[in-house]
């Protein structure tokens, strides 16, 4: 596991991954040190509650909790279990 949770304006246009590697969206901005994402559209209103998101026909985009990353790479954030 990497220490790095802080996500920063370079990390726009990531995939978001959970923790068994299942894409769950992408990072669309970043701003007020928060991650945007938009959901995929095949995500399941099950992890969307567990992400505190709400139902799919809510909002387009939702603020990803630095709580729930475990891992910020160069290639993806990896949330946590």
């Amino acid at each position: 596991m990497a220490d790095d949770t802080t996500v920063t304006e370079s990390d726009q246009g990531k995939v978001v991954k959970n923790a068994d590697g299942e894409t769950v969206g992408r990072v669309i901005e970043v701003k007020n040190n928060g991650a945007y994402v938009e959901p995929d559209p095949d995500l399941t209103d099950t992890i969307r509650s567990k992400l505190g998101w709400g139902g799919s026909d809510e909002e387009d985009t939702y603020r990803l909790d630095s709580s729930h990353i475990d891992t910020v790479t160069g290639d993806e954030i990896r949330l946590n279990r």
